[in-house]
C-alpha cells in the first residue's frame, strides 16, 4: 500500500459519506412513505443529511448509524408535522388531485386505500407499521429509533395491525376518548 494512505476501512469509518451514502435509498423509502410526495421526501431526506453531518461528533461511539439516521428523519418529520399544524397547509388553486387522476386498475385502488388506511392511524402507529413493515427494522431497531421499550414496540405494533385491518375490511372507525 501507498504511503500517506490510510486502509480503506479507516478512511470509510473518517468518512461520513461514505457511510452514509449505502443509506440513502432507505431513507429516501421512508421519506416517501411518510409524505407521499417525492419532491417533500427528497428535501427531508437532505435535511436529515444535512442534521447528521452537522452532529456527526456528537453521535454515539458504536451506535447503529441506520437507527440513528431514522431517528433523525422521523424527528424532523414530526417537528415539520406539528409545524404544519399549527401554521395550516398552504394550497394552490389549480392543484390537481393526483389520486382522483389515478388509473382505475383494481391493485392502483387497493394501494390507495391501504395508504389511505395507514394514514388514519395515529403517528406513533404509522410510523411503527413503517418501519417494521417497509424498511425491515427488527422490534430492537425500531424501538431504538423511536425511543420506547422492546414492549411497547410490539403491544403498539398489534395495536395498528389490528387498527389498519379494521380500516381496511370496515372503513374508518371514530375513537371516542372519555374527558375527565
Amino acid at each position: 500500500m501507498p504511503a500517506g494512505v490510510p486502509f480503506p476501512r479507516l478512511r470509510a469509518m473518517a468518512d461520513p459519506g461514505a457511510l452514509l451514502e449505502p443509506l440513502i435509498p432507505a431513507l429516501r423509502r421512508y421519506a416517501y412513505a411518510l409524505l407521499h410526495d417525492h419532491a417533500a421526501a427528497d428535501d427531508l431526506v437532505q435535511d436529515t443529511l444535512e442534521r447528521a453531518l452537522s452532529r456527526w461528533s456528537s453521535r454515539r461511539p458504536g451506535g447503529e448509524l441506520r437507527a440513528w439516521l431514522f431517528a433523525i428523519l422521523r424527528n424532523l418529520h414530526i417537528d415539520a408535522y406539528r409545524q404544519a399544524r399549527r401554521h395550516g397547509t398552504e394550497v394552490e388553486i389549480d392543484e390537481v388531485d393526483h389520486r382522483e387522476t389515478a388509473t382505475r386498475q383494481e391493485a392502483a385502488l387497493e394501494a390507495r386505500d391501504a395508504l389511505a388506511a395507514l394514514e388514519q392511524l395515529p403517528e406513533e402507529q404509522k410510523s411503527l407499521l413503517l418501519l417494521i413493515g417497509v424498511e425491515d427494522f427488527s422490534y430492537e431497531e425500531a424501538a431504538r429509533v423511536l425511543g420506547v421499550p422492546i414492549g411497547t414496540v410490539m403491544s403498539r405494533l398489534s395495536r395498528a395491525r389490528q387498527r389498519l385491518r379494521s380500516i381496511v375490511e370496515h372503513g374508518p372507525v371514530a375513537l371516542l376518548r372519555r374527558v375527565k
